[in-house]
C-alpha cells in the first residue's frame, strides 16, 4: 500500500500541527504584488511576506479579512483606498529647506528620521529634489494618497506556538489575554 504524504505547506515544520486555513494565530506566508489605480505594478517583482494572522498589526486589516479562511494555494484580490492603506497625502508634510541643513553627499531618494537640523517629529522624510541650494523633503509615505490593488496567493500556513503568539503580542504592544 502506497502512502501519500499531505502537502508540506499545511503543516508546522516542527511539530506537524495541521493548519489548513488562514485563521487567528496562524503564521501565513503570502506572495503578493501591488498595483496602482492605472494597473501599473508598484514593484515589478512580486514579494513575499510572513505574518501572524489575528489583528496583530503586521498587515492592513482589510487584507487580513480577505485572507481569512483561505487555504495554501488560494488567491485573493483586495483594493485598498488611501484611508485603508498608507493614508491621504498631506501637503503639510512637504518641506522646502536650505540644502546646507543636509549631510554632505545627500541626494534624492535618501531618507531622514525627522527634518535635518530639527527635533525628531516621528516622521521619515524622503529627499525628493535638490536644486539651487534648496532641498524638498516629503514626510508622506511614498504610497500615500493612492488606491492600491493587492493580488495575493497564500503559500504556507502553520499554527503558531503559544510562545510565538506571546512574542507577537509584546512586539505589537497588545495586552490580550
Amino acid at each position: 500500500m502506497n502512502r501519500t504524504d499531505p502537502p508540506s505547506d499545511i503543516f508546522d515544520d516542527d511539530d506537524g500541527i495541521e493548519a489548513p486555513v488562514v485563521a487567528a494565530d496562524t503564521w501565513v506566508t503570502v506572495h503578493y504584488q501591488i498595483f496602482d489605480s492605472t494597473n501599473q505594478a508598484i514593484e515589478e517583482v512580486p514579494r513575499e511576506m510572513r505574518y501572524l494572522h489575528g489583528n496583530y498589526g503586521a498587515i492592513f486589516p482589510k487584507l487580513e479579512t480577505v485572507l481569512e479562511g483561505k487555504k495554501a494555494g488560494e488567491s485573493a484580490t483586495m483594493v485598498l483606498q488611501p484611508d485603508d492603506a498608507f493614508g491621504d497625502y498631506e501637503a503639510d508634510r512637504l518641506h522646502i529647506v536650505d540644502a546646507d541643513r543636509l549631510p554632505e553627499g545627500s541626494e534624492p531618494g535618501m531618507t531622514f528620521e525627522g527634518l535635518p537640523g530639527e527635533a525628531a517629529d516621528g516622521f521619515v522624510y524622503t529627499l525628493t529634489d535638490l536644486a539651487q541650494g534648496k532641498a524638498v523633503l516629503d514626510g508622506n509615505h511614498p504610497l500615500a494618497g493612492i488606491s492600491l490593488r493587492y493580488e495575493m496567493t497564500v503559500q504556507k500556513i502553520r499554527v503558531a506556538s503559544e510562545e510565538e503568539i506571546e512574542q507577537e503580542k509584546r512586539e505589537a504592544g497588545l495586552n490580550r489575554h
